[in-house]
């Protein structure tokens, strides 16, 4: 096969004249809607409008990416500071999930208590909405030719491309992995197919657990996505280091992990707000405590 004919997919999803759009975008903005989606429709058992998901994503979206790129520009600041002028550039890639997810969690907790809604049972529905959201916004980093793992095994550029096929992955997967002369490993595809997995465990078995307590599918996702970080972040090559030998992405990993874990252990041991997440469903909790955003 001649690999030197492979070219890389162009990162542009169209041009209007001056006005480009990148695949990156595209794909970060398609993976909110259909997080709001999903959101809406949990919300819609538990009796909440669908304009108080709206409203959250309404001010949460550019949070977030705010979020994202001011904790990707502090630990990437050795380059930013030498180009000051591509902070503000996000088409090139640089969104830290950890980022954002710092921002929304403040973001969350103001804008619940606000409108009279249990923040826990709303980061519940979010994070759930988030595994999805992530899995198909990470396929910007395909795009990119970004957030990609070392070098395949294999001898050659034959076998490194038979080891890519050996997974059934699809072809334009492939050639898009063959970058600076090596084929690398898919680590956005990694991640996203742990969410997803992340995902139906939260779905199909958790939200029917009628002993989970509001909050606790929260702490799942952190659990679950934290421990799939941790090892996809060793893979890749593109890493925000804390120092030199430290990965930033894996250093939150395990932090979180370990604050989730001890949370939630001490509220079941104290017996803290033993609400559970099922006596939601029907919507009579949500119409005595946030009458506007009650259906």
């Amino acid at each position: 096969m001649n690999h030197a004919a492979i070219e890389p997919i162009s990162s542009v999803f169209l041009r209007l004249g001056p006005i480009t759009i990148f695949w990156y975008a595209i794909m970060i903005l398609a993976g909110v809607l259909v997080g709001l989606l999903l959101g809406i429709a949990e919300g819609k058992k538990m009796g909440i409008k669908a304009e108080f998901f709206q409203d959250l994503v309404l001010w949460g979206l550019p949070i977030a990416i705010l979020g994202a790129r001011i904790y990707y520009v502090i630990f990437n600041w050795g380059y930013f500071s030498q180009h000051t002028s591509h902070i503000l550039q996000i088409q090139r890639g640089g969104l830290a999930i950890h980022g954002a997810l710092i921002a929304v969690f403040i973001y969350g907790l103001v804008y619940c208590r606000k409108k009279g809604m249990n923040p826990w049972l709303i980061m519940d529905i979010g994070f759930v909405s988030f595994f999805v959201s992530q899995a198909i916004g990470r396929w910007g980093n395909f795009f990119n030719q970004e957030a990609y793992g070392g070098v395949v095994p294999g001898a050659d550029l034959d076998a490194q491309r038979a080891w890519l096929s050996s997974f059934s992955l699809p072809r334009f997967v492939i050639d898009n992995m063959l970058i600076n002369g090596n084929y690398h490993h898919p680590t956005f595809l990694y991640e996203g197919i742990w969410n997803l997995i992340g995902f139906l465990i939260a779905v199909v078995i958790l939200r029917r657990l009628s002993f989970l307590l509001v909050g606790e599918i929260a702490a799942f996702y952190g659990i679950w996505y934290s421990l799939g970080r941790f090892f996809i972040e060793g893979m890749r090559t593109d890493s925000l280091m804390l120092t030199e030998t430290i990965r930033m992405a894996q250093f939150i990993s395990v932090a979180i992990i370990i604050a989730v874990i001890a949370a939630v252990a001490v509220r079941r041991a104290k017996k803290i707000n033993m609400e559970t997440y099922a006596s939601y469903y029907g919507g009579q909790k949500i119409k005595k405590k946030a009458k506007s955003y009650a259906v």
